[in-house]
């Protein structure tokens, strides 16, 4: 039997131990109910430096990891992404278990050097996979946290303004650092299957399914972006949320992806602390620090259109995000997404409503060409016809454009 609580596992799916292959002083656990399932790997114990070794017997190492010698005691603490054991050595470490992790991505970020991310220093691997990953055991800086809810609750909009565009300046520079490192083809079929998927298991009452812009490339993406990783102008590297292990990523993500993340993880600071402040005018300074530092393509204004999903569907996503792990916990109505949630049909009706428009500028520019054509040979005397078409088409598909919502509404103003 395991010694654990188990404080990382969904607290409202039955577990039971899986036949599949697990490295010595390991087990799989397959969790199922409410109409979700996943799988997690977690140590069986870890009480001593014993313990310690048989662990990570046939675990691969990378970078840097206590040496077994010299290490002198190990303590645990269960944390909700998983068990945290400190090591205290020739250094004081921490090893941060990766009860669901399915991909070697902690460790691929962390190798890459980028400047501005505090990384994990090293880690065990099994079958290609991320297991363990460590850090130095040093002094957490949360100022930028406590500064920003600070500000937040005193509606200091100025100071807030200033500390998110610092966030969002700190994220784009490792975008811009990422983009040297690897860079693949957009993935729409695939982002669509994804969010296909949750709402199927969150058997949600609408659908939603992006065009997608050919300039949101697939990246070595974070993930999960939250102010608290914010420390001293960096972003730690932290580990996967719950939902990875629920709707396990099967494909990479875009930039603007990890910008939603850290723009929803406002709206839940919005709703605890302060739903009075003009959250627009927050995200505005967040996405223009974004936009700052990070890549000109990423950033453009195609990449955040919203009819081709933009940053409004990324959003859509992360409440389903939240919606999954509060169901799998039995939580509670997550918000603000479920409030958020709720604007999605009205979203939808209105920007099927405006396809009307863009189809009335298709068809004067279809009419004008129309008029072209039949008037070959072309004269002077049929120039006017065809000139009000593609003037009228021109101008519709024009407004069409101005009708998506800009990035800085959230969901719920976005056509009010």
């Amino acid at each position: 039997m395991t010694a654990w609580n188990g404080e990382w596992r969904p607290s409202a799916m039955k577990g039971i131990e899986s036949d599949s292959a697990a490295p010595k002083g390991f087990r799989n656990l397959t969790l199922a109910g409410l109409g979700l399932k996943c799988e997690i790997i977690e140590p069986i114990q870890l009480s001593n430096i014993e313990d310690w070794d048989f662990l990570t017997s046939e675990l691969e190492s990378w970078g840097q990891v206590p040496e077994s010698k010299s290490i002198n005691s190990i303590s645990t603490e269960e944390k909700n992404r998983g068990l945290v054991a400190l090591i205290s050595a020739e250094n004081e470490w921490i090893a941060d278990f990766l009860p669901w992790n399915r991909d070697s991505q902690l460790s691929m970020i962390s190798e890459a050097k980028i400047s501005v991310s505090i990384p994990y220093i090293g880690g065990y691997k099994w079958e290609g996979k991320d297991i363990i990953a460590f850090r130095k055991n040093q002094k957490k800086d949360n100022t930028i946290l406590e500064k920003l809810e600070s500000t937040i609750k005193q509606n200091d909009v100025e100071n807030t303004n200033k500390i998110l565009y610092k966030c969002g300046s700190v994220l784009g520079q490792y975008h811009s650092e990422v983009e040297s490192i690897l860079t693949t083809p957009y993935d729409h079929k695939r982002w669509n299957s994804r969010i296909e998927s949750l709402e199927e298991k969150l058997r949600a009452s609408f659908i939603w399914r992006g065009k997608f812009s050919k300039k949101t490339p697939c990246i070595i993406s974070l993930r999960d972006v939250r102010f608290s990783d914010f420390q001293s102008g960096k972003i730690a590297i932290n580990r996967p949320r719950l939902s990875d292990c629920l709707e396990v990523p099967n494909c990479d993500f875009p930039a603007i992806r990890d910008l939603s993340s850290l723009i929803h993880d406002l709206s839940r600071m919005i709703y605890r602390l302060n739903d009075r402040i003009d959250i627009t005018s927050l995200r505005s300074s967040l996405i223009e620090g974004w936009k700052s530092t990070a890549p000109e393509n990423w950033a453009s204004k195609e990449a955040f259109y919203a009819y081709y999903g933009g940053l409004v569907i990324w959003e859509y996503e992360q409440c389903l995000l939240d919606v999954i792990e509060a169901t799998a916990n039995q939580s509670g109505p997550p918000e603000p997404a479920i409030t958020t949630l709720a604007y999605v049909k009205s979203f939808q009706k209105k920007m099927f409503n405006n396809r009307t428009i863009a189809m009335l500028g298709w068809m004067g520019m279809f009419f004008g060409a129309s008029s072209i054509i039949n008037s070959i040979p072309f004269e002077l005397m049929d120039l006017p016809i065809p000139l009000i078409f593609f003037t009228g088409g021109f101008g519709l598909l024009k407004y069409y454009q101005k009708l998506s919502p800009p990035p800085e509404f959230p969901l719920n103003k976005s056509f009010l």
